[in-house]
């Protein structure tokens, strides 16, 4: 298969697309092209292809919307206008709506593949310094807050386990940090210039899973115009992220067993393994035990992944660790938005220490972010903390302690009504996805 960049080509003359299709197919890019920009664009919707050659005067629509639609879908792919139509304007337009370059036709072949091949570098520079980036963060424990003992115990069990390359198993509430942990063990291991690949196994159905965990063959099903690399595959080297992993189908966890037993993958509509070197750990929110007795989780793939295990704390267990944390949240979007909150009021944090957040960090960090957007003056005072939670002090006091799930229902249900039932909204607003919003509502009956 070639390492080239894929290059798109859409030209609304048939002859011009075979033929410039015909000389970058003998350069060893992988091409396709649309004699349309709406086919294509469904086409650059799904597959985000590095470069795109547009000519500016199409059968479907104007070349220049094209251009815009491109750049707001896949801001990284570079495209290279070609048009017979040249004026200034149209060349200073498209400019101004990022395209890597604008040619006049006919065109000059070798003009057209220098700056194929430069976009392909570019690219390749920005890839580069986005992973340099990356690795210069290195997910220490920046971004793991807290003194208390519960935390202190983590760390110590995240430096061990980044030193030995097992699988492994980390469980939490929603919102607890999950991520950031799998995170600092990857970037202190000796995996560390390798690729961390993140993904939710809970946000895909069962088919675009095994699409993009294992990839697939080009023809291997309708649409399919090129090979597409799993994640699995593009991980070699490295640790992949599996969240929400108790929300993998039964015959999905077979596939990853496999996968796992035999370190090689088979793309959808290959024949041929491809072998691994990578490092997996998974996350959950849910007791993957209990779900094996349910017969929900596959006992053998448990063991798998359970070689090493990390039970992360919800907040309301380390309530200690708030003021550190809110600091945290204050340095973090002070810089973000320009301003120099020095702290928050007495009732305040006081308000945010008897609250149970029932998303966690995710939400104490919205909760904070929210506040330093509002706040006029150099403290958080309770007027810009979010309403639900001084009511919940309010329709708390003097009442027995209710349940965890009460509690986050109660959330829940604020959030909706505040958002007009904008489940997205709401979504964001509680620090959740808008799956697991919608699992919620389902189990609670809102």
């Amino acid at each position: 298969m070639s390492n080239k960049a894929e290059v798109v080509i859409i030209d609304g003359e048939k002859i011009v697309c075979n033929r410039l299709k015909r000389i970058f197919s003998k350069e060893g890019y992988e091409v396709v092209a649309f004699l349309g920009g709406q086919e294509a664009l469904k086409y650059i919707t799904f597959n985000h292809p590095a470069i795109v050659l547009l000519d500016l005067k199409l059968p479907d629509i104007d070349g220049l919307e094209i251009l815009e639609k491109i750049k707001s879908i896949s801001p990284e792919t570079e495209v290279i206008i070609m048009t017979g139509y040249a004026s200034i304007e149209t060349a200073v337009e498209a400019i101004k709506k990022a395209a890597f370059h604008y040619l006049t036709k006919p065109l000059k072949l070798e003009e057209l593949k220098l700056l194929v091949k430069k976009a392909e570098e570019k690219i390749s520079l920005q890839e580069e310094n986005r992973r340099l980036k990356e690795a210069i963060a290195r997910y220490t424990f920046v971004d793991l807050v807290g003194k208390s003992l519960k935390m202190q115990k983590i760390y110590k069990l995240i430096m061990k386990v980044s030193q030995v390359d097992c699988n492994v198993l980390i469980q939490g509430e929603s919102g607890t940090g999950k991520e950031l942990v799998a995170r600092a063990i990857h970037y202190n291991s000796p995996r560390k210039n390798g690729p961390f690949v993140p993904f939710n196994c809970g946000a895909f159905t069962e088919e675009l899973i095994a699409s993009e965990l294992f990839g697939y063959e080009k023809g291997a099903f309708t649409g399919t115009y090129r090979t597409k690399i799993g994640l699995l595959e593009a991980a070699n080297g490295g640790t992949v992220f599996l969240d929400e992993v108790s929300e993998m189908s039964l015959p999905m966890q077979v596939k990853l067993l496999r996968a796992i037993q035999e370190k090689k993958v088979l793309r959808v509509g290959g024949i041929n393994p491809i072998n691994l070197d990578i490092r997996i750990i998974a996350a959950t929110n849910k007791n993957l035990r209990k779900l094996i007795s349910k017969g929900e989780f596959r006992e053998d793939l448990f063991y798998r992944l359970n070689v090493v295990f990390i039970n992360l704390p919800p907040l309301r267990e380390r309530k200690e660790d708030i003021p550190l944390l809110i600091q945290h949240f204050l340095n973090k979007y002070n810089a973000i938005w320009g301003k120099n909150i020095k702290g928050v009021s007495k009732k305040a944090l006081e308000c945010l220490l008897k609250y149970p957040f029932p998303s966690n960090l995710r939400e104490l960090e919205n909760i904070i972010e929210r506040a330093i957007a509002l706040a006029e003056g150099e403290e958080i005072g309770i007027e810009e903390l979010p309403s639900d939670i001084y009511e919940f002090q309010i329709e708390t006091r003097g009442l027995p302690s209710s349940s965890l799930a009460e509690h986050e229902k109660y959330c829940i249900q604020k959030a909706l009504e505040a958002t007009g039932y904008n489940k997205t909204k709401a979504a964001k607003l509680l620090g959740f996805s808008r799956i697991t919003l919608w699992r919620k509502m389902r189990k609670y009956g809102l």
